[in-house]
């Protein structure tokens, strides 16, 4: 007899309790069994990169302080304000943005699903807090934001991935390109000075 599937029962707070105590590293290295290079696929991802003359030290300290991260987060003259910050896998991230009339909003609730320290940064606005699937996010995406020393400084690169073509046109349309290449430069502007 094989036994494809074993079903452990456990008290959801002790589960939440061991997975707080579990790094993302932690996390990470033990569902991954090897690495593997992330593959864009032009027809469902976007994807902008810049240098920063900063450490990937410094960036993400501007990334783990929700204060710092209000600062950069959104194009100028909107404003972010950060409702939900668990900065931890299955952890809350949620960000509420404002257009300058005041009456223009984008409200952003998801999940933080992986985070190595000063090198990778991924949410998703599919999941809400511990796990739990959101519905029918506005823009359904998963976002991987990576931090590579380069020289004296960080190559910082900030991918957007969507669940179909429609979706994908949809975020480019918005202006995808422009505004988080103006999130990078208000972030470049934060911490290289």
């Amino acid at each position: 007899m094989e036994i494809t599937s074993v079903v452990i029962r456990v008290k959801p707070e002790l589960l939440r309790q061991a997975l707080d105590r579990l790094s993302a590293t932690d996390i990470i290295a033990n569902t991954n069994t090897r690495t593997r290079p992330m593959i864009l696929n032009p027809d469902l991802d976007l994807s902008v990169t810049r240098h920063i003359a900063a450490s990937p030290a410094r960036i993400w300290t501007a990334w783990s302080d929700p204060v710092e991260l209000a600062k950069w987060w959104c194009p100028r003259p909107w404003t972010t304000q950060v409702k939900a910050f668990d900065f931890r896998p299955g952890g809350a991230f949620h960000t509420l943005m404002t257009g300058p009339d005041g009456v223009d909003t984008s409200d952003n609730p998801g999940a933080f699903v992986a985070i190595t320290p000063h090198r990778q940064i991924i949410f998703t606005s599919a999941l809400l807090a511990d796990w739990r699937p959101a519905h029918q996010p506005w823009m359904p995406m998963t976002a991987i934001f990576t931090l590579e020393a380069q020289g004296e400084g960080t190559r910082y690169t900030a991918t957007a991935m969507h669940p179909d073509k429609a979706t994908c046109a949809s975020h480019a349309q918005m202006g995808f390109n422009e505004g988080w290449t103006t999130c990078m430069d208000q972030l470049a502007e934060l911490v290289e000075g």
